[in-house]
């Protein structure tokens, strides 16, 4: 089972989930609160409260597939505020599943910022 993150979009849920929900759970999360169509080959991830389990759940046209990634150390970078949904890059999710918190990088500045 491989999923070819160059074909789907990717939806992460900020803040924290309540991940003892399966399929059916996170799909109802995925409408309710995200807003999205759990049936719309999207990726959705959610992270748990102390960020050391990944769930990720996906529609491939036959069925839902669910994903569980567990850290033995260390913590997933997540974003905590429960913000709009993100939709991140293929680039951005092997940084996440790598431990590099690219939500904390320093954003640009432009030439009207700078005083």
């Amino acid at each position: 089972m491989t999923v070819d993150l160059s074909k789907v979009r990717i939806y992460i849920r900020p803040g924290h989930t309540d991940l003892r929900k399966a399929v059916n759970g996170l799909t109802l999360v995925v409408q309710e609160q995200m807003g999205q169509d759990p049936f719309s080959e999207s990726v959705y991830i959610f992270c748990n409260r102390d960020r050391r389990v990944l769930k990720a759940v996906w529609w491939d046209r036959t069925g839902f597939w669910l994903s569980q990634k567990r850290l033995e150390r260390d913590k997933f970078p997540w974003p905590e505020s429960e913000e709009a949904v993100e939709e991140l890059t293929r680039e951005q999710v092997q940084m996440l599943l790598s431990g590099i918190d690219f939500w904390r990088v320093h954003k640009p500045v432009t030439n009207n910022q700078i005083r």
